[in-house]
C-alpha cells in the first residue's frame, strides 16, 4: 500500500470512529467474536455483500450508506451485549440474528429482540442509538460539528446535543441523555 492509500485508509477509519464510535474493522471483529460468526455470516445478517463488508473493515470505504444496515449493526451490538451478560443464550442469539437479518430498518422489532426493557419502554441505549443513527443519516460528523459551532453562541445546549449525538460516542450520548432526565 502506498502512502496515499495509507492516508486514505487512515482518514476513512477516523470518519468511521466519528460516525460509529470506532473503526468498523474493530466493531465488526467484536461482533464476529462475541456472536460466534464468520465474515460471510455477518455480511448476510447485515444485508451487505462480503466484498462490501471487507471494504468497510479495511477502511477502503468509510460509510455504511444504507440506514437499515446501520440499524442492524446497532441491533447486533445490543445482542452481543446480551450474550456477554448471559441474558441471551447462543440458541436465542441465532434466532434473533435471523430476525435482525429480516428487519428492513425504520421499524422497531418485537420485544423478543430486547430493544425494550421489561416494562415495554425502549432502553436508554436504544433511544440514544436511534437518535445517533438519524442524525448521522442526515449529515456527516464534520458537518454536524460545523452546525454545532454555528449554533453555540446563541444556543449552547442545542450545540452540545448535536456534538454529543451527531459526532460523539454512544457511551457519552447515554451519559448526556441520563443527565437530562427528570
Amino acid at each position: 500500500m502506498d502512502a496515499a492509500q495509507q492516508e486514505a485508509t487512515a482518514r476513512a477509519r477516523e470518519l468511521q470512529r466519528n460516525w460509529y464510535g470506532e473503526p468498523l474493522g474493530a466493531l465488526f471483529r467484536k461482533l464476529i467474536d462475541d456472536l460466534g460468526l464468520n465474515q460471510a455470516r455477518l455480511a448476510g445478517v447485515l444485508g451487505l455483500s462480503a466484498p462490501m463488508l471487507s471494504q468497510l473493515m479495511s477502511g477502503q470505504r468509510a460509510k455504511i450508506g444504507n440506514p437499515a444496515v446501520v440499524q442492524r449493526v446497532q441491533l447486533l451490538q445490543d445482542l452481543a451485549g446480551q450474550v456477554a451478560d448471559g441474558s441471551v443464550s447462543a440458541a436465542e442469539a441465532t434466532d434473533r440474528m435471523d430476525e435482525i437479518k429480516k428487519s428492513q430498518g425504520g421499524s422497531v422489532l418485537s420485544n423478543t429482540t430486547q430493544t425494550t426493557s421489561s416494562s415495554g419502554a425502549p432502553t436508554v441505549k436504544r433511544v440514544v442509538r436511534e437518535i445517533q443513527s438519524l442524525l448521522r443519516s442526515v449529515a456527516a460528523a464534520g458537518d454536524i460539528i460545523d452546525a454545532a459551532d454555528t449554533l453555540a453562541p446563541t444556543y449552547p445546549e442545542l450545540a452540545e446535543f448535536l456534538r454529543v449525538y451527531g459526532a460523539g460516542r454512544t457511551s457519552d450520548a447515554v451519559a448526556h441523555y441520563q443527565s437530562h432526565q427528570n
